[in-house]
């Protein structure tokens, strides 16, 4: 198991909240109702929150409310997601929404799992869920920190925003694109693409004044940021490789609880895994998403081809490949073996 010190933990998180909340622990069996803080970073309104909030609601349910999950979204804990390892290790928060990409600092290797670009259709995403969820449960472990069931997130449009129309790699390499990531920054420079990496906050500025052009953005949510103000022109490349939320637990929490609400909370964590999975590909969400962006003034292009859809995806692989080398023997083990099981899809 990978341990950080008290000291340098302590060193990193500053001490106080964080030490008094580790020492704020009691036995199961010295409580009527057994309470546990669940840290999320997603806000309130998002769908993964409200399925946070359904397991919670699921865990007081089938404990009969002898278990009680207290949820605190958007952060609200004053945790940062980057210390969230630790966090977890040291027993100062009970449970977390565990999201690989966020922890680059203590586990590189776990930005390497998956990214954009490593499927084609909608359905290869739930072909890889099994794999993807093992390497994060075995990864987390490492950590001291348990896992109990998640969210997966649903498979959305990803697409090519524009002020001006643009579907083809050839008309986007005479514009300045915005991407969320550091690997898709590799993977449009390997296609002569200037791609930069610009915060979603930041994103309806810097469209409108002209820092960028186009935006790689999720079509499906694109609405809820107001990005059909400033690009009306909308192409489709490819389905969102999404990571899931997992629903960690320290060892400390857990050993907080009694064998029968441990299986409480592995039996719900499975039940929330399993109804966002079924709903994770929706082809009708999709359809009805996109009828609406045209509503609101977008006009959707044809998609980019097949020979560009091929050419993009050729590039994120040469860009994982080389991402998941820089993160060490782990990060070159994980990008194997999701790459065993994407080569049985197709």
């Amino acid at each position: 198991m990978r341990v950080i010190s008290r000291k340098t933990f302590l060193a990193a998180m500053g001490g106080g909240l964080l030490l008094a909340s580790a020492a704020a622990t009691t036995p199961a069996w010295a409580q009527d109702v057994i309470e546990l803080k669940m840290h999320s970073q997603i806000v309130e309104s998002r769908p993964e929150a409200e399925w946070l909030n359904a397991f919670a609601d699921l865990v007081a349910e089938k404990s009969g409310g002898k278990l009680k999950i207290n949820v605190y979204h958007a952060g609200s804990l004053g945790l940062k997601d980057a210390d969230l390892l630790r966090i977890l290790q040291s027993g100062a928060v009970d449970m977390a929404m565990m999201y690989g990409e966020y922890y680059t600092r203590d586990a590189p290797e776990l930005a390497a799992v998956y990214v954009q670009g490593a499927i084609r259709e909608p359905e290869e995403h739930l072909a890889l869920l099994p794999t993807m969820r093992a390497i994060y449960e075995e990864a987390y472990a490492e950590w001291g920190i348990r896992t109990v069931g998640g969210v997966v997130s649903p498979v959305f449009d990803v697409g090519i925003h524009c002020k001006q129309p643009v579907n083809t790699l050839e008309q986007l390499q005479s514009k300045k694109l915005r991407v969320w990531a550091a690997h898709l920054v590799d993977t449009f420079n390997g296609l002569d693409v200037a791609a930069q990496v610009i915060p979603q906050n930041d994103m309806y500025l810097a469209l409108q004044t002209g820092v960028v052009d186009c935006a790689y953005y999720l079509s499906t949510v694109a609405p809820t940021v107001s990005l059909q103000e400033v690009t009306k022109y909308e192409s489709y490349l490819h389905p969102w490789a999404a990571v899931p939320w997992i629903f960690g637990i320290s060892e400390q929490g857990w050993a907080k609880l009694t064998p029968e609400l441990q299986a409480v909370l592995v039996e719900a964590g499975e039940e929330i895994w399993s109804k966002t999975r079924e709903a994770a590909v929706d082809p009708e969400r999709e359809a009805a998403a996109r009828a609406e962006r045209e509503k609101l003034g977008v006009t959707i292009l044809e998609p980019f081809s097949e020979a560009d859809v091929n050419m993009f995806m050729q590039a994120a692989d040469e860009a994982w490949a080389a991402m998941a080398k820089a993160a060490g023997p782990e990060g070159q083990e994980y990008y194997e073996r999701m790459q065993a099981e994407i080569s049985k899809l197709r």
